[in-house]
């Protein structure tokens, strides 16, 4: 299921304005604990996006669109995992450069399956010290759309 979460003081998705579009993160990730964790975490520190998220990798084909400003795919999922979320979300337009891959597995393991180049960031998503590479995507995010 995709679940839209409004910032405050936003317009609900769906209703006219004449401002520009309300630029989107999307996170998908079959962890509903840490998806909510870093859902509330990307909410607070990029105020200005929409944060969208997806339980259910299948589901998520249809939020990801090329307009996106960034993606956060979980690599183990069942059904479809993040592997091929990057393929189909590049084949659809959008850019390597605004995908993050987050997994539990051990950063050797990650660089080996993403080499440097083959997506923005991959962050092993257990560990606190990584959670500084996100606060630093999470400012320049915010900066970039506020201004």
């Amino acid at each position: 299921m995709i679940v839209p979460f409004p910032i405050p003081g936003r317009r609900a998705r769906g209703v006219a304005s004449t401002s520009t579009t309300v630029a989107k993160i999307l996170i998908i990730d079959d962890d509903e604990a840490f998806l909510k964790l870093l859902t509330r975490y990307a909410s607070q520190r990029c105020p200005d996006l929409e944060v969208q998220t997806c339980d259910n990798p299948m589901q998520g084909l249809d939020a990801i669109t090329a307009d996106l400003e960034l993606l956060l795919l979980d690599l183990e999922m069942p059904g479809m995992d993040g592997t091929k979320l990057l393929s189909y979300a590049t084949a659809k337009g959008l850019s390597k450069h605004r995908i993050i891959i987050l997994s539990g597995r051990d950063a050797d393991y990650l660089h080996q399956c993403f080499p440097m180049g083959s997506c923005l960031a991959v962050l092993n998503k257990y560990e606190t010290r990584q959670r500084a590479v996100l606060d630093m995507i999470f400012n320049s995010l915010q900066r970039k759309c506020c201004c």
